[in-house]
């Protein structure tokens, strides 16, 4: 009974509704922020948004009453349970923020989307060599930022007068919003020969090493979804293959009669 039940909250349609219940509570918590439409519609709401919260507490008892310790053992079940066990944190003073994560009950969609669960695995299969990345990112910024602390604070103390200044004018620099107009040409009027400081740093951060940071991850999607293609392959051959051996015993069993 209990691997029958477990097949069954598992199965596409029962996780396709709950991707429809998933939409519909997200849409609820957004209505949540309008004062009109809580004026207007507010009780009914809040008896929808207890629903589809009932919804999920029953999928998830559904799922640890089959599964038993195994429930817990699985990453995206322990993900589930996380962020609807947020949901059942009394509003009270000082937890209302985390009421506010309510929110996050859309995240579930991924756990019950299988191309999405691909992507996030591809993107964690990816955070080790991302790390590195960082690690390099940081090295940078600390150099820029000690460099352009000591060559402009006097003139520009808003923007360089510190090392956290200087290293969050670096980031904006880095993003490429309003670097040129808004800082760096500035900057220039004073110091002529800033742009041999500001240059070389965007080729390096911009176009080099978040270029970089992209290609980590594109690799890991791939892989990810070579993976999932090989997996299928693999299900799909030893499928034929069961079936070859079952015509196999029926051909000699009409042999032998």
């Amino acid at each position: 009974m209990r691997e029958r039940l477990g097949n069954w909250v598992e199965s596409p349609m029962v996780s396709n509704f709950i991707i429809g219940v998933i939409i519909f509570n997200a849409a609820l918590l957004g209505m949540e922020t309008a004062p009109a439409l809580m004026e207007a519609f507010g009780p009914a709401i809040m008896f929808l948004d207890s629903v589809c919260l009932a919804i999920f507490i029953v999928e998830i008892a559904i799922k640890i009453f089959a599964r038993g310790t195994g429930f817990f053992r699985n990453g995206w079940n322990l993900f589930d349970f996380a962020v609807v066990g947020i949901a059942l944190v009394p509003a009270v003073q000082g937890l209302s923020v985390l009421r506010a994560l309510r929110i996050l009950r859309i995240l579930r969609v991924i756990s019950v989307a299988p191309r999405l669960r691909r992507v996030v695995e591809g993107f964690i299969t990816a955070l080790p060599g991302m790390g590195s990345v960082f690690l390099l990112m940081t090295i940078i910024f600390y150099i820029g930022s000690v460099i352009a602390t000591k060559l402009f604070a006097d003139a520009f103390p808003e923007w360089f007068g510190s090392l956290q200044a200087s290293a969050y004018s670096l980031f904006q620099i880095m993003t490429l919003e309003s670097w040129s107009m808004g800082i760096v040409r500035p900057v220039m009027e004073v110091y002529p020969y800033a742009w041999m400081f500001f240059v070389p740093f965007i080729l390096v951060t911009t176009f080099a090493v978040v270029n970089l940071l992209v290609g980590l991850i594109v690799n890991s999607m791939q892989d990810a979804h070579q993976a999932d293609e090989l997996e299928r392959t693999d299900v799909y051959r030893e499928e034929v293959m069961r079936k070859l051996v079952a015509i196999e015993k029926q051909l000699a069993e009409k042999q032998h009669q």
